[in-house]
């Protein structure tokens, strides 16, 4: 099944668990879900793979790699690296929603060496250093 989005104002799409049969995760179990889904993503765009909130929140299940990236040049079938972090086993079925995807443009950087950085109000404060309210 094709990535969808569930509503008009979804930034992400859901990606659908490809299962001959359930499967089963052991609470604190990694598993990689297929989805069937191959893609070819043009240079200068990468595809995100994210957790879904309701998942999470209901079964504790969410993405080991939170981003997962897939890079333009991948064309090996998307899968999708989930773990359980509930405290009882979880299955998940086949078409079951188990991610989203969000494709973006990115910019590639070429790396400068230099002595030292220019100095900003901030400075190297970082952490919480802007504060909490």
């Amino acid at each position: 099944m094709l990535p969808a989005y569930q509503t008009e104002g979804s930034s992400g799409m859901d990606l659908r668990a490809w299962l001959p049969e359930p499967v089963t995760l052991q609470p604190m179990a990694r598993k990689l879900v297929p989805t069937g889904l191959y893609i070819a993503l043009p240079a200068g765009f990468e595809a995100q793979i994210r957790p879904r909130s309701g998942l999470a929140i209901k079964k504790g299940l969410t993405v080991v790699n939170a981003p997962g990236t897939i890079d333009s040049d991948y064309r090996g079938e998307i899968m999708v690296a989930i773990i359980n972090l509930s405290g009882e086993e979880q299955v998940i079925a086949d078409g079951e929603r188990i991610a989203q995807m969000i494709v973006s443009k990115y910019e590639s950087v070429v790396w400068e060496s230099v002595a030292e950085l220019e100095e900003t109000d901030r400075g190297a404060g970082g952490f919480g250093h802007s504060g909490i309210k």
